[in-house]
């Protein structure tokens, strides 16, 4: 994005980040839909409320935790327009907003799109929540959650007329190609959606005379679609975009301290003087915004139980080090549904992809190595580092009693997950399955 260096035409987003805090090193829980969003809006990593996948290939958690239901409880007016990832399959609102806690459904239905054209869609909830807010009572608190399918797969089908496909060289993490160009230049044409959206509906916020009274939150769920970002523990994977404005915050600008999705929600407990219930694993961060100052975490964890197929592993990154574990002794090679479908995957899968050796443990060296490519983890010279980052990561399983510790995770029954060998997520073979939930579709 933007804000970030790169050349992403997000004007809207660009001047979002510099009216409050920009977060430059923020992570999420999970670098995969449901367990991501999950984390963020339950303040637990994804495990402790049971987001072990996909909501819409059957796995669920613990709504009553969700931030929704918290406000909602506290006299808030809660409001959902567009995606949400947390409950059924995001394709179908008929019954997913109240189980989370919303009271006002204002998304629109997606029968009609395809989805490549659900950039649309977004247009079309963007446009209801501005009608809604320019007609809100601005003495009633209310939560607004605007979830948008841009940047999501499938990307535009048209690029827009001013980005330059020979100039959409994708970052440095994405092998740069002809059809690598041309598709990161869908991406960015589905940012400029996404942007134009956002700008919106923050004009809206500022003409019902409600910006001077509201937190605004612009945050991503996990990293971009591209192979060894999205679905995986590399901080291509687990790295979000997130921008805080709150009224009256003494500070604004970049902030380079380690902060979680986790963080968010106790965060607000502490801006808007509740507090934070039990169950919050997160730590608030709010000291930030009224005094200037917040060391940050000592460390973020993360995790992947389901994302199409069981790929169970864990890291903790500190302000240098990463430690990556793969739990699943019996596949030692990347689990190829996970990662959505792409030009460069295809690209990959032609030179053989599928027998890439996938290291069990990783040990990364950030300062030297931020692109997370070179493996010290059987290096002597820091065997010592290694130690401590399994300690580090042990601690955190045994303190939000981690299902991992007690040996694989079993599949339940409803749940669909795709066999390690799959290739492709929503494969009409049903001999790619080992369990048959609900429907594979979307990809998530």
């Amino acid at each position: 994005m933007g804000p970030y260096g790169y050349r992403t035409p997000t004007p809207h987003i660009d001047a979002f980040f510099k009216r409050g805090v920009s977060f430059q090193r923020a992570y999420s829980a999970a670098p995969t839909c449901s367990p991501s969003r999950a984390a963020l809006l339950t303040g637990c990593f994804p495990h402790e409320v049971g987001m072990l996948g996909l909501a819409h290939r059957g796995f669920d958690f613990d709504t009553d935790k969700h931030l929704a239901r918290f406000l909602a409880s506290h006299g808030f007016v809660t409001v959902l327009s567009g995606v949400q990832h947390e409950a059924g399959n995001y394709m179908d609102h008929a019954v997913d907003a109240e189980p989370l806690g919303y009271q006002v459904q204002l998304t629109g239905d997606t029968h009609r799109y395809e989805e490549a054209d659900l950039v649309y869609w977004d247009g079309a909830n963007a446009d209801a929540l501005c009608t809604w807010l320019l007609n809100h009572d601005p003495n009633e608190p209310f939560f607004a959650s605007y979830g948008l399918h841009s940047t999501h797969r499938a990307f535009p089908k048209t690029i827009a007329l001013d980005i330059d496909v020979d100039a959409s060289v994708p970052p440095p993490t994405i092998l740069n190609l002809p059809e690598s160009r041309d598709d990161f230049a869908r991406y960015l044409t589905s940012a400029k959606f996404a942007d134009d959206n956002i700008g919106r509906v923050i004009s809206a916020l500022d003409s019902a005379g409600l910006a001077d009274d509201t937190i605004v939150i612009l945050t991503t769920d996990h990293g971009a679609p591209f192979p060894f970002g999205k679905s995986t523990l590399y901080d291509a994977g687990t790295g979000v975009m997130l921008a805080m404005q709150v009224p009256g915050a003494t500070y604004t600008g970049p902030y380079d301290g380690l902060i979680s999705h986790v963080d968010v929600f106790p965060t607000l407990c502490d801006l808007l003087g509740f507090p934070t219930p039990d169950h919050i694993t997160g730590v608030s961060f709010a000291d930030l915004f009224t005094h200037g100052h917040y060391a940050g975490d000592d460390a973020v964890f993360a995790e992947m139980n389901f994302h199409t197929s069981y790929e169970p592993a864990r890291s903790v990154r500190t302000d240098r080090w990463k430690y990556i574990r793969y739990y699943d002794d019996t596949h030692q090679r990347y689990n190829l549904s996970n990662i959505d479908r792409s030009p460069l995957k295809t690209f990959y899968l032609e030179r053989d992809f599928a027998t890439l050796p996938k290291d069990a443990e990783q040990l990364f060296d950030t300062y030297y190595d931020p692109a997370e490519r070179n493996n010290l983890i059987h290096s002597d010279a820091h065997a010592a580092i290694a130690d401590h980052m399994r300690n580090l990561l042990r601690d955190h399983m045994e303190r939000t009693h981690d299902p991992l510790l007690g040996g694989p995770i079993p599949i339940e029954p409803g749940w669909r997950v795709d066999r390690v060998e799959a290739i492709n997520a929503g494969s009409k073979n049903p001999d790619d399955y080992v369990s048959a939930g609900p429907s594979p579709q979307p990809q998530g």
